[in-house]
């Protein structure tokens, strides 16, 4: 069998930072520590093969683990010179959670472990501090009954308020001894109440529960909840290390705290952090009390703060990355409990990456990968605006940049039962805990009236980007009214608030804002990121605004122009839908006088007056609607051209495609009833007229029903317009030295003769402006594919289309059968059951659609060998699609204008991995 058990103690560990996936981070971080010869309190990590087969055993300890923990415990005993529940020389432990990715505060801790009636007296005659004895007796019987037997922390912390506003004490710290001991026996009341037992004096029996426990942690709602959120896959599950304690709340030459080798807020290279005097580690993480600064530390312990920053600069430049370390000093010793890469804003993210290359500590293509792409979307939305008058009603702590507004809610479950309708919310809470997780990640910004910099909000709320105030003790909450009372104000469930989260500042209503200005980190790091990655990236892009916006991302031409979106602007939709509601009159009457032509050519008799009558009734009854839809596309025609000769002058040099018009036409009309009225007195129609066009319109599964290439091969004339005006534009473009490089593209095709025939019909109108104008356009003529058969017959596709744009939200929809509208009505479950991995609309589904991609790309190549290959469905702003992508030789991935630089970078780390995976 494996080893189970790995023991780290006197500057030598039997493990080390590379073994994280067996002995999670923490266990892996700190067998380094040891190994470096930093101070770590001795101890041992149980494996994450062991969480795992604990799992699978129905919940019980693999056969051999029980003794090999007795064996490591008591070798641990030996190094302490001190035995777990000993009544005259006790040891304490410690026993965390640590899973090889970083998930701080989503599985379990417990502390002071080993404390019964008689050790805690031998604790008080060891240490000679009968209150720092009782006050860990107290925390551990909270921190068991709560992680260990899932009771509810707030029955201890509750009595714990009534025993401090009994003894009139602001602080637990100011209880006396035997305040402590009758707060004590009421904690021993309140466990056997809840339980139905006495609670364990056995330190083996507490021992193995918390083991237990953490193990069962790993699949806690919340930790589940993260591991979404976070896309972590695929690990075993935690380890756990049984570590001797250490204390900082013995007196006053006891402190704990959590600190920074640099800001991770700002990515400043200055040391950060916190510490409490006289306190365990809980109290700063969970905002029990607020902290001092770190540099606060220099003043009081100044011998210390120096060795502290010493262990700073070794740990920083042995992990070549900022670090988050945890320490403790008991009776003037320093020791330190932790240290992880350290999580940061993108803001921090992109200043920490390029300053760390340039004191050559890493190389730019390290820099590169050091940034999450994901993260960057921080850094593209709107700030406040500067101008604005605020109304600030309070000031806390600006624990993690940014600027939100949305509607108070004071619960976890009401902030993602009201964002899931679409409404933005800013989270309320006195302070946050794990259980937090699904309402912070769905808050525009997250307000604590408790914690530091450190708590759990703002540590969470920096991971996410989420901006958050913390520590804003001006706010007074009560849950129960659904209220907060700052000052004289009151707010209340439902009212509007904003939140500064880099000035720390809680304004009252909402705040318009500005767009953002990126730094010249974001641009070197950008710049580096376009050195290395091979994929172009173009956006999807409408406007000449998102397609400005697009190019000052960094965009190199746009790979989806949606034409039917030009359509909905106010000065033209009343001619498009003037042409929808005689389209089918006008095709229907074409149809009919065309087969009576031909059955009066066919006729014997020389002059058939009955067919001439009703050639010429015929004539009569289209002219009416032909003038209505020939009118409609004589109106629209200059208005199209208008708009893609902006788009043009915008894109000057690069590649536009251009999607001919895709959905289906009742998507045009309207559905409300004035809206309805109106159009009909335009046209001179009676509005129950509108009406039965819609319901002619309707289809069972218009989405599979009349649109894309059938709609242009039913209206050819609409098809014609567009291509008349988009090559018109190009023309007029490239008469005023604009560079111009249009590609026209034909939406959902299904067959090869679909294709000729539209190909045919676009060549025939482009051509045709092209002689009329005099000004020579290259322009090229491709497809979209997005239905699987387009993918399995693409070879013959290719003969008539010079790119490929693969579709991947259709081409998903229709490989899978679900609809992207209505996935979320079983997602969650099927997540849940691991019938899926995530929503296969936000991740490209490698293993099918992604089949399909690659077969289009070799067949559609093996018949076109110059053939041009981009993705413009959601997909292409997708980090890991895009390594995808990048992997399968597409030339270039198409996403919003938002995401332009999420795509670049993501594309360049794919490019750097996919080379050191190769030189390997």
């Amino acid at each position: 069998m494996a080893k189970a058990i790995y023991f780290f103690a006197n500057n030598k560990a039997d493990g080390n930072a590379e073994m994280r996936s067996l002995l999670g981070g923490k266990g892996a971080n700190l067998a380094e520590m040891t190994n470096l010869g930093i101070p770590v309190p001795p101890g041992f990590t149980i494996t994450t093969e062991m969480c795992d087969q604990y799992a699978k055993n129905d919940q019980k300890f693999p056969s051999t683990l029980a003794r090999e923990i007795d064996t490591n415990l008591s070798r641990l005993e030996k190094v302490m010179n001190a035995s777990l529940g000993d009544p005259v020389n006790p040891l304490l432990v410690s026993v965390r959670s640590g899973a090889a990715s970083s998930m701080p505060g989503m599985m379990d801790t417990v502390l002071n472990l080993g404390l019964n009636p008689d050790s805690v007296d031998g604790l008080i005659k060891k240490t000679g501090n009968e209150k720092f004895g009782w006050d860990a007796y107290r925390r551990f019987i909270t921190m068991f009954s709560d992680v260990v037997m899932g009771l509810d922390r707030q029955l201890f912390e509750e009595k714990l308020e009534e025993e401090k506003k009994k003894a009139k004490v602001e602080t637990d710290i100011d209880l006396s001894v035997e305040q402590l001991k009758e707060l004590i026996e009421d904690y021993l009341v309140i466990y056997k109440d809840n339980t139905g037992k006495d609670f364990p004096t056995s330190p083996k029996e507490q021992l193995y529960k918390a083991i237990e426990a953490v193990f069962k942690s790993w699949n806690n709602p919340r930790a589940v909840k993260y591991r979404e959120l976070y896309n972590i896959k695929g690990l075993l599950g935690t380890a756990v290390t049984v570590q001797s304690m250490v204390f900082g709340n013995m007196g006053n030459d006891c402190a704990t705290g959590v600190c920074f080798t640099r800001d991770p807020s700002t990515g400043k290279n200055k040391f950060y952090g916190e510490f409490l005097i006289n306190a365990q580690g809980e109290d700063v993480v969970a905002g029990i009390r607020t902290p001092d600064p770190i540099e606060d530390l220099k003043k009081k312990m100044p011998d210390l703060y120096k060795t502290l920053i010493d262990i700073k600069n070794n740990l920083e430049s042995h992990y070549k990355d900022v670090q988050d370390m945890e320490f403790t000093i008991q009776e003037g010793k320093l020791f330190m409990l932790q240290t992880r890469n350290g999580k940061r804003t993108a803001q921090a993210a992109l200043k920490i990456a390029v300053d760390l290359e340039k004191e050559g500590v890493i190389d730019k293509k390290t820099a590169v990968l050091r940034v999450d792409p994901h993260q960057l979307d921080q850094l593209l939305h709107p700030t406040f605006d500067p101008k604005a008058e605020r109304n600030i009603i309070a000031n806390g702590l600006p624990a993690s940049p940014g600027a939100a507004t949305g509607k108070v809610v004071f619960s976890a479950e009401k902030a993602e039962e009201m964002a899931a309708k679409g409404e933005k919310v800013i989270l309320v809470r006195i302070e946050t805990s794990p259980e937090d997780i699904g309402g912070m990640y769905v808050a525009q910004g997250i307000l604590t009236a408790r914690g530091g910099m450190t708590s759990h909000a703002a540590v969470v709320a920096r991971g996410m980007g989420t901006c958050c105030v913390a520590g804003c003790g001006s706010v007074h909450i009560n849950y129960g009214k659904n209220q907060f009372v700052v000052g004289g104000t009151v707010v209340k469930a439902g009212d509007y608030i904003s939140l500064d989260g880099s000035l720390g500042e809680v304004i009252l209503g909402e705040l318009p804002t500005v767009e953002p200005k990126l730094s010249a980190d974001f641009n070197k790091i950008m710049k580096w990121a376009d050195e290395y990655r091979r994929l172009q990236i173009r956006t999807n892009a409408d406007t000449p605004q998102d397609a400005k916006r697009a190019r000052d991302f960094g965009a190199e031409g746009i790979g989806l122009c949606r034409t039917e979106h030009m359509f909905f602007d106010e000065d033209r939709i009343a001619y498009v839908r003037q042409m929808i509601m005689v389209a089918g009159d006008v095709k229907s009457l074409s149809c009919l006088l065309a087969d009576t032509k031909s059955e009066l050519d066919k006729s014997e008799n020389v002059s058939n007056v009955e067919l001439d009558k009703e050639i010429k009734q015929l004539e009569k009854r289209l002219e009416g609607p032909l003038s209505l839809y020939n009118g409609a596309l004589k109106k629209l025609l200059p208005m199209q051209r208008a708009d893609f000769e902006k788009i043009f002058k915008v894109m000057d040099g690069l590649p536009v495609n251009i999607r001919l018009l895709d959905p289906p036409l009742h998507e045009f009309l309207p559905k409300e009833k004035a809206l309805q009225e109106a159009l009909a007195e335009q046209m001179g129609i009676t509005a129950k007229d509108v009406v039965q066009k819609l319901e002619s319109l309707e289809e069972v599964n218009p989405m599979l029903g009349l649109r894309g290439c059938r709609l242009g091969l039913m209206y050819q004339e609409i098809y014609d317009m567009q291509v008349q005006a988009i090559m018109e534009a190009a023309c007029n473009s490239k008469k005023k030295k604009i560079n111009v490089v249009p590609e026209i593209m034909i939406p959902l095709v299904g067959t090869e003769e679909e294709m000729r025939i539209l190909r045919d019909e676009v060549q025939k109108v482009a051509d045709g402006v092209i002689v009329k104008k005099g000004i020579k356009v290259d322009y090229k003529i491709g497809t979209m594919i997005e239905t699987p058969r387009a993918a399995l017959i693409a070879n013959q596709v290719a003969k008539h289309a010079e790119f490929f744009s693969f579709g991947t939200n259709d081409l998903t929809q229709m490989t899978y059968g679900y609809s992207r509208d209505d996935i979320g009505s079983f997602t969650p479950m099927y997540e849940s059951r691991g019938i899926l991995d995530g929503d296969p609309f936000e991740s490209l589904d490698q293993e099918g659609v992604g089949q399909l991609v690659k077969m289009g790309i070799k067949k559609g190549k093996l018949t076109r060998p110059s053939l041009k290959v981009g993705v413009c469905g959601e997909h292409g702003g997708d980090p890991s699609s895009i390594e995808f992508f990048n992997k399968n030789r597409l030339d270039y991935v198409s996403c919003s204008p938002f995401r332009v630089p999420i795509a670049r970078l993501a594309s360049a780390i794919a490019a750097i991995n996919e080379e050191q995976v190769v030189d390997e």
